[in-house]
């Protein structure tokens, strides 16, 4: 039997638009030993009839369905079932390079890396935006030179990435379940256990942004959990006495409302905390590690 070197997992919940493109991208990798695990999360569309379509002339696509628990828990249940020495994460709508996966595991394994990194091309609105604009190939080891490199929109992602499988194992690294902006604290974990980060040029994982994208959207139950996965992540950090720079890890800890309007908002990071007066006018700052 054939060895498994990477385990793709792709989410999807009512996708039949972009689904084709993006197993397409992954059914054609030049690294041909990968599992492509698709789970339905869910969907009432014709999702599962594109995807049981190509599966029907690839054996290396898996199915798994369940009912609709976001995200993070139908990426929890492609992981648990992987094979692959490393593990990638592709979202259903987005698409990768023909050799990205090849050059992902090559670099990794030259590099005996933990996790290895592409760059990030976003496409919509008829233009495309190169996102980390990686031109050499590099292994990072500190703390945060690992932080700084994976940093996207200002917070790191999950996909663009290979992990290596027995890492996410060893720390027990899962995506919280039913809730938006899952990816955070995932991230975080991955990239303060591991041994190092490689960049690897020439190469890019294409972001399709859709116009119902979790980080377009600001309705009260999305921002809510917004704000709970950067406490979560300043807790972890916290707790592990992580050596970050400071100004790059903000939550609102506290707030002062009247008649439901923020009056008093109180924002925490590593080592600061700072006062805001209707959210966005900073009225004090101090230390907290004095």
């Amino acid at each position: 039997m054939t060895e498994i070197l990477v385990s793709v997992i792709v989410p999807f919940y009512n996708r039949e638009n972009y689904l084709e493109k993006c197993l397409t991208s992954l059914v054609n990798q030049t690294l041909k030993d990968i599992e492509i695990i698709c789970v339905d999360d869910g969907s009432s569309d014709n999702s599962m009839e594109i995807v049981r379509g190509f599966a029907s002339k690839d054996a290396r696509i898996k199915i798994i369905q369940q009912k609709n628990l976001k995200q993070g828990a139908a990426r929890n249940a492609g992981v648990n079932i992987a094979q692959g020495e490393y593990i990638g994460f592709v979202d259903s709508d987005d698409w990768v390079d023909s050799d990205y996966f090849e050059k992902l595991y090559n670099t990794a394994k030259k590099y005996d890396s933990d996790i290895s990194l592409a760059d990030v091309i976003r496409v919509g609105n008829g233009k495309s935006k190169r996102r980390f604009n990686i031109t050499d190939e590099k292994f990072y080891t500190s703390l945060q030179d690992k932080t700084d490199i994976n940093k996207q929109w200002k917070e790191g992602c999950p996909t663009n990435k290979l992990y290596r499988k027995s890492l996410l194992d060893k720390y027990d690294i899962k995506f919280p379940e039913g809730v938006y902006y899952e990816d955070k604290i995932y991230t975080t974990k991955a990239i303060y256990y591991a041994n190092g980060i490689v960049t690897v040029p020439s190469v890019a994982y294409y972001y399709w942004r859709t116009p119902d994208s979790t980080v377009k959207s600001n309705n009260s139950k999305k921002l809510l959990d917004k704000n709970n996965a950067r406490l979560e992540v300043l807790k972890f950090l916290k707790e592990n006495n992580a050596q970050l720079r400071d100004k790059d890890f903000w939550a609102v800890t506290d707030e002062k409302k009247i008649f439901g309007i923020p009056i008093i908002t109180e924002k925490s990071s590593l080592k600061t905390k700072r006062y805001y007066l209707f959210s966005f006018i900073k009225i004090f700052e101090r230390r907290t590690d004095a």
